[in-house]
């Protein structure tokens, strides 16, 4: 990599890793999981929150926001106790987000209900399954939510949220993750979270050629970032951040 590019990432990381990454502009999903109180909670809150990070912010947001207040704050207990069903019928086929009606997310909210009954937390899911890994945790969760419609079916696919979601959950030592599970994924084999805006900056950074968001495409473009941050390759997601923001 250029010694120009890599030095330009290495400061934008430094400057946009902060706690106003939460809270600029329309705000970052990922202050919700500092909203709540209690381990399993922000895993569930994160989960949901990451399931849902896609289209526009001002539209997402208030959506995260509006099941946050359906659990009461505890959304781990929410959908546990399958407090979920008196807020999501079944049989609502009324739009909740996007393509995602409220059958949808009762379908989604079940199936994560099911696994913690299984497992007692989607950590303890992963932690048996992953063997360390973030590309087959990633696996793991499209294994077992695939066939609801806020999880891809597809681990072939970038699977971006999914990504961002092991991001927050693995990465230690940072304003914005909180590491609730870097005791058994090795943050150096996450995946980037790769969406149209990522790869727009990588292919300008010259980081990827191809404009093809897959999961070969997230590879490559972490094995890039390996190089920048050996340790911490996600470390490379607040660099592109801060690309897309300070240039024009």
């Amino acid at each position: 990599m250029d010694k120009a590019v890599a030095d330009e990432l290495r400061r934008l990381a430094e400057k946009y890793e902060t706690d106003a990454f939460m809270t600029d502009g329309t705000g970052d999903p990922s202050l919700f999981l500092r909203a709540v109180e209690g381990d399993a909670n922000r895993e569930a809150t994160a989960f949901v929150a990451a399931s849902l990070s896609f289209g526009s912010r001002a539209q997402f947001m208030p959506r995260i926001r509006e099941i946050i207040d359906c659990a009461r704050g505890d959304v781990d207990r929410w959908i546990r106790r399958g407090g979920f069903a008196a807020d999501f019928r079944a049989d609502d086929g009324r739009c909740f987000y996007r393509f995602f009606t409220c059958a949808d997310m009762h379908r989604f909210f079940a199936a994560y209900s099911e696994l913690m009954a299984r497992h007692g937390t989607l950590g303890e899911y992963v932690r048996a399954r992953a063997d360390g890994d973030g590309r087959r945790a990633v696996e793991a969760i499209c294994g077992a939510f695939g066939h609801t419609k806020p999880v891809p079916v597809d681990a072939q696919s970038a699977c971006k949220r999914i990504c961002m979601f092991l991001r927050w959950m693995v990465r230690s030592d940072s304003p914005v993750d909180l590491g609730l599970w870097s005791s058994f994924i090795d943050r150096r084999t996450l995946i980037m979270p790769l969406d149209v805006h990522v790869l727009s900056q990588s292919v300008r950074l010259g980081l990827l050629k191809s404009r093809c968001a897959s999961m070969a495409s997230a590879v490559r473009l972490t094995r890039s970032m390996a190089e920048v941050f050996p340790d911490d390759p996600l470390k490379g997601d607040f660099a592109l951040f801060g690309y897309g923001v300070s240039e024009p």
